[in-house]
């Protein structure tokens, strides 16, 4: 099975955390088709403006059980499959060229710059849930006393 012409479906369930754990890390249909919807409008155009180099996946659906043992939060948009966390590994566009390339040429509803520096973050987390609902909300994730914190970006 494949959520997108290239994104298939181990790949977007994957988690060597789940593995370790023993975690059951698979999504319902429903929330399949959001990774389908996901994948539609954000990854696969982002991927043909990488000139259709590899994106690397760093997260994708995560079950509630994986979630909570990743930390994440219980609102995350991971569980509902509508969040993507990806990551330049393969040369194409760094994060931050992810990142803004998002927020000027696609509909979504969050993208956050995932910590690193000023000039590049450690990865882009991205969601998608429809054309009317998605909020065009721009944030950056920073630690502070050991706990994340959010910044809005405008």
């Amino acid at each position: 099975m494949r959520i997108s012409k290239n994104i298939s479906y181990r790949e977007a369930v994957r988690s060597n955390t789940a593995k370790r754990w023993g975690i059951w890390n698979t999504p319902k249909p429903e929330i399949i088709e959001n990774m389908r919807a996901v994948a539609k409008n954000i990854f696969q155009p982002l991927r043909e403006a990488n000139g259709n180099r590899p994106i690397r996946i760093n997260s994708f659906f995560r079950s509630r059980r994986l979630n909570k043992v990743l930390g994440g939060s219980t609102k995350s948009q991971h569980i509902l499959g509508q969040a993507i966390d990806i990551d330049d590994t393969h040369g194409g566009m760094s994060n931050a060229e992810m990142f803004y390339w998002i927020v000027y040429n696609l509909n979504f509803d969050q993208v956050i710059w995932e910590f690193g520096t000023d000039e590049n973050p450690d990865w882009v987390h991205v969601s998608y849930v429809n054309p009317e609902l998605n909020r065009h909300s721009k944030l950056r994730a920073r630690r502070s006393m050991g706990k994340t914190v959010y910044e809005v970006l405008t």
